[in-house]
This record gives C-alpha cells, sequence and structure tokens, in this order.
C-alpha cells in the first residue's frame, strides 16, 4: 500500500513525460488548439495508464565543461558521418561491408545507455537494431565494416561516447564505475599485450 508521499513522487515522476506527449500531440497537428490540447491530454493519460512503465532513476549531474565538449564532439561526428556517407554513396568502386556491432557498455544506467544509443545512431553509418539492457548492450548496423581492426575502431568509439555522456551528465555512481571498469579494461589489455609478446619470442626462440 503506497503512502500520499510516494504518490506524490509517482505522480511527479509522471509529470514530465504526460507533459511530453500532449506537447508532442499538439506539434504534430501543428496548432495550439483546445481540441488539440483535451485530445493530447486524453491520449497521454491513455498512454500512461495503457503502457505504465517504472519510473527510471536518473541522477543527473551536469558538468557544464564536459557538457560542452559532448556537444561540440558530437555535432563534428556528425559532419564526419554525413561526409563519409556521402562519399560511399558516390563511390562507384564502393563494395557493401556492413556488420551487426555488439557494444558491451561499462555503465549501468539506463540513461545513459539510452543516451549512448541516441548519440550513436544520429551519427550517420551506424544505427541501433537492438539493445538489451540487462546486460547494458547495444547492438549496431554499421555501416563500410570489414575487418576485425575497423569494428574494435568502431567499439572503441562508442566506448568514448559512452565516457562523454558520463562525464558530462552521469551520476556519481556512473563516473566511479566507469573509472574502476576502465582500469580494469586496461589492466586486461595490458596482460593480455605481455602474453601475446611472450609467445612470440617463445615461437621465435623456437623457429631458432
Amino acid at each position: 500500500m503506497s503512502t500520499p508521499k510516494q504518490r506524490l513522487v509517482a505522480i511527479a515522476n509522471q509529470a514530465p513525460l504526460f507533459l511530453g506527449l500532449v506537447l508532442l500531440w499538439m506539434l504534430l497537428w501543428g496548432s495550439f488548439s483546445w481540441l488539440n490540447l483535451l485530445t493530447g491530454t486524453l491520449l497521454a493519460t491513455l498512454v500512461s495508464v495503457g503502457f505504465y512503465l517504472p519510473a527510471v532513476e536518473l541522477g543527473l549531474r551536469l558538468n557544464p565543461w564536459y557538457t560542452v565538449l559532448y556537444l561540440i564532439r558530437l555535432g563534428f561526428d556528425i559532419v564526419r558521418g554525413s561526409l563519409q556517407v556521402a562519399v560511399l554513396a558516390l563511390s562507384p568502386r564502393y563494395t557493401p561491408s556492413n556488420a551487426i556491432v555488439a557494444v558491451h557498455l561499462r555503465t549501468r544506467s539506463d540513461f545513459i545507455l539510452t543516451l549512448t544509443g541516441v548519440s550513436t545512431s544520429i551519427v550517420p553509418g551506424a544505427i541501433v537494431v537492438d539493445v538489451d539492457r540487462v546486460q547494458s548492450t547495444l547492438y549496431l548496423h554499421v555501416l563500410n565494416v570489414a575487418h576485425p581492426e575497423q569494428v574494435e575502431r568502431f567499439r572503441n568509439g562508442v566506448l568514448a561516447e559512452e565516457r562523454r555522456i558520463v562525464m558530462a551528465l552521469g551520476s556519481r555512481e556512473d563516473v566511479e564505475r566507469l573509472h574502476r571498469v576502465s582500469g580494469e579494461d586496461r589492466s586486461e589489455k595490458d596482460q593480455r599485450a605481455r602474453d601475446q609478446h611472450a609467445n612470440e619470442k617463445l615461437k621465435r626462440g623456437g623457429t631458432a
């Protein structure tokens, strides 16, 4: 049994979505009239009740400096992606080489997962085709990917985008987890590099 305070909190959490749906309905019709306001309110009520989802805890922590850096880099990526796709479309020698790439994000925030997927999809050349919310994994269809090195480069680019979003808008828990997991990933990569180097030395010694 929920208390009056809990009900008020639930209403406050749903209010932005409700108002957003009403505004979206009026924008779709292109006019702000009483009829559109009434029908938009009825539609938003039906959607909120019929397709109810638990509220997502955002825990935002806005960092103005990192937010500006994120927006600048996103704009640069959009322009660069548009030019790259245009070159591919106009090139007579281009052979389609697309791939589905899975990117396992380091954070566990629904907000960061969503914003990373949106930021990646609005850049021409890649689009999210599936999401594993439990594992925080994005599955993306990527253009012009033919080699493992290209896949790894794209994956690192998405992880870099996630990092910029976390530093700009993530909670303290998101930032701490990002730094912790990034440190573990670097340790694993260093260990794999050392093992590979040792194996190469053994092979050279054996053939000699």
